[in-house]
């Protein structure tokens, strides 16, 4: 609530402000940065930076380090089970060692990708900033979290002086209303209002997701849709945190305990933006009558929803009508074809984007007693070792393995393909992943961005499916 005789600010501007801590004379802001996750693809580069001009990392205890990027995912998987990795995990071990760090490398029960190792352990929190040299940093705004991709000299310079120097973004509210239909979540919901605003409908700003249809949905599905504001423009995206939030985080390793905790709880209760704030733009989507998304094309802008058709170009906003042409090609589709019962060769479950238990817990569901469809070649790579651990223990590896899923160890996996999980040249694959560039799974491998739901309902189908005829059928 706005309190009397103060000026009324979002919570963008509350989190901002109290970390602010100058100003450069080119007019970006240095923002002082609470927590810094490392990973092995950028790492070595910063602390090689830091060495040659004889600079320590300023604040090692404030920062941590993941191998996720390249570590393979086959069990018994060592530095050697994906060549191309071993010498980044080697520089990853080698730089953290002599800079005092901690690591949570390969073996170490806390591995996994950086963005669901951070929550989970509480190495981030609600009102702190946040940086990762990797552009899907902003999956932990589910927490509340300010958070922000970085390049490498940005990372080199986090390292040496704990700030980071940005320019203020603008503050844009997406206002999502309206409840969710069954088997319809937040990666349903994201890529619906990416295709509203198109991937540069965020530019410059920073966005808080407000609404009814946040406030139902748990923690790992507001992680969920924070994940993908990259693939609008966002320059950082959260969601006021509440009690769901407090619950969630309570007892968490890195999380404060005791009197601090309750020192904690009082601050966080106040982050929310005051009821007179002003916001540089506003959106509304009402998700009451949405649909399972799927994309078609070869950005996240590019989705219908699973009963709908390929857009014609004449259709696309002009804008988007060159990208959609060269979709088209790409993909192999023409205008009007239907989504739903394209064949398919490959299903993805994981990434940062959809990894977690609940994500898995999800897909088990729909293929539990089922077997994937013949000439399809089916993955789940959990997000951290211990979203596997938990998933194992729940019995969900024998599901999917009796399903015919190959069951992985945690990584980044097929996302970007950097550690040799890839698809093969002219695949059509339906990823729960972020990203459907050309080539971003493989050579010529064609993407298609789904919630788990939809992917694996179009596992055990052997095409796109609607998850929704998939389970009616079978009742």
């Amino acid at each position: 609530m706005t309190q009397s005789n103060a000026v009324p600010k979002t919570l963008f501007d509350k989190i901002w402000d109290f970390h602010r801590v100058g100003e450069r004379a080119d007019g970006r802001e240095l923002l002082y940065i609470d927590r810094h996750v490392l990973h092995e693809l950028h790492a070595h580069h910063g602390f090689s930076h830091l060495e040659k001009r004889r600079r320590p990392v300023h604040r090692p205890d404030l920062t941590f380090a993941v191998q996720d990027h390249t570590v393979a995912t086959k069990p018994g998987r060592d530095d050697d089970s994906n060549p191309s990795g071993a010498a980044f995990l080697k520089a990853m071990r080698d730089g953290t060692r002599r800079n005092g760090i901690r690591l949570f490398d390969l073996g170490d029960p806390e591995q996994g990708i950086s963005h669901v190792v951070a929550p989970e352990l509480g190495i981030v929190l609600p009102g702190a900033t946040h940086a990762v040299p990797d552009s899907h940093a902003s999956t932990v705004g589910g927490l509340g979290a300010l958070a922000f991709g970085c390049g490498t000299s940005e990372m080199t310079h986090i390292l040496a002086t704990q700030v980071m120097a940005l320019k203020r973004p603008k503050r844009l509210r997406a206002r999502l209303d309206g409840r969710l239909g069954p088997h319809v979540g937040a990666k349903d919901v994201a890529l619906r209002l990416i295709a509203k605003l198109g991937v540069a409908g965020a530019r410059g700003h920073a966005v808080e997701y407000a609404g009814s249809a946040i406030a139902a949905m748990p923690i790992e599905q507001r992680m969920t849709l924070c994940n993908l504001n990259i693939e609008m423009g966002g320059r950082s995206g959260f969601v006021a945190p509440d009690d769901a939030t407090f619950g969630w985080l309570a007892g968490r390793p890195y999380v404060p305990q005791g009197v601090l905790w309750d020192r904690a709880l009082a601050h966080w209760r106040t982050l929310e933006s005051d009821d007179d704030a002003e916001f540089d733009r506003e959106v509304a989507l009402d998700c009451s009558a949405l649909e399972p998304q799927i994309s078609w094309g070869t950005d996240p802008s590019q989705v219908v929803g699973i009963s709908g058709r390929v857009p014609d170009a004449a259709d696309v906003a002009p804008s988007r009508r060159a990208a959609a042409e060269s979709a088209y090609a790409y993909m192999g589709l023409a205008p009007g074809t239907p989504l739903a019962g394209l064949p398919i060769d490959r299903v993805f479950i994981g990434s940062c984007t959809n990894s977690r238990l609940p994500d898995l817990q999800v897909a088990a569901a729909i293929v539990r007693g089922r077997r994937v469809a013949p000439g399809v070649t089916a993955m789940v790579v959990p997000g951290s070792s211990s979203v596997k651990r938990e998933a194992e223990a729940a019995g969900l590896d024998r599901v999917f393995r009796d399903a015919g899923f190959f069951w992985g160890e945690s990584g980044c996996s097929m996302c970007a393909g950097g550690n040799g999980d890839r698809g093969a040249p002219g695949e059509r694959c339906v990823s729960t992943t972020n990203r459907n560039f050309e080539n971003r799974q493989g050579p010529k491998v064609r993407t298609h961005l789904a919630s788990p739901a939809t992917a694996a309902a179009s596992a055990i189908a052997g095409r796109i499916a609607d998850v929704r005829q998939v389970l009616a059928g079978a009742a």
